[in-house]
C-alpha cells in the first residue's frame, strides 16, 4: 500500500476528527453524511477512506485508545509517579462518556466476527501503558501493592461507566474518585 497524498492524508485526519464529535456526541444515531458535512468533504470522500461506517467508528475508537495508551506512556515520565496514575485515572473518567457513546455506535453498526487487529492492539497496548502506570505507582508507595491491574482496570473501567451512565455532577464524580482513591493508596 503506498502512502497517502497530503491532501488525503488532510481529508483523512479531518473526517477522523468531525467522526469522533458526530460519534461520540449521537453514537449510533450519528451518520456518516453528517461526518462528510462537519468535516468539509463529501460523501464520497468518506468512503473512500472509509468503506463503511462500522469502519469509520472502528478507525475512531482506535484512534482515541492510542491517544489513551500515548497519554499513559507520557505521564509515565513523571517525577510523581502517584500523582501521574491518579490523573491518568482521572482523565479516563473524564473522557469515559464520549469513549463509551463511540463504542455504542460501533456496537450499534452490528457484530463484525473479523476481529480488528489495529482496535485489538490498540487497547492491549493502551492496558499494557495503565499496567506500566500503576507500576511505577506502587513501586512509589503512592498506590497499595495489593492492587492488581484487573481489579484497578475493573475500577477504572466501573467508575468511567458510573460516571458517564449516571451523568454525575463534577462535585459528586470528584467524590467519588477521592473515594476510589484513598481505598488504592496504601494503609
Amino acid at each position: 500500500m503506498r502512502p497517502l497524498r497530503a491532501d488525503a492524508r488532510d481529508n483523512r485526519a479531518r473526517i477522523l476528527d468531525a467522526a469522533e464529535e458526530v460519534f461520540g456526541g449521537r453514537g449510533a444515531a450519528g451518520s456518516t453524511e453528517d461526518v462528510a458535512k462537519l468535516a468539509g468533504v463529501g460523501i464520497a470522500t468518506v468512503f473512500r477512506h472509509f468503506p463503511t461506517k462500522q469502519d469509520l467508528v472502528r478507525a475512531v475508537l482506535t484512534a482515541k485508545l492510542e491517544r489513551l495508551r500515548d497519554r499513559a506512556r507520557e505521564l509515565a515520565a513523571s517525577p510523581d509517579p502517584g500523582g501521574a496514575f491518579f490523573d491518568f485515572f482521572t482523565e479516563v473518567v473524564d473522557g469515559a462518556a464520549q469513549k463509551l457513546t463511540i463504542g455504542e455506535a460501533l456496537a450499534g453498526e452490528g457484530d463484525d466476527p473479523s476481529p480488528d487487529r489495529d482496535l485489538a492492539l490498540a487497547g492491549d497496548e493502551m492496558r499494557q501503558a495503565i499496567g506500566e502506570l500503576l507500576d511505577q505507582a506502587q513501586q512509589a508507595d503512592a498506590v497499595r501493592r495489593d492492587a492488581e491491574f484487573p481489579e484497578v482496570y475493573a475500577l477504572i473501567v466501573g467508575t468511567s461507566r458510573a460516571t458517564a451512565a449516571l451523568r454525575l455532577p463534577d462535585a459528586v464524580k470528584d467524590r467519588m474518585l477521592a473515594l476510589v482513591f484513598d481505598g488504592l493508596r496504601p494503609l
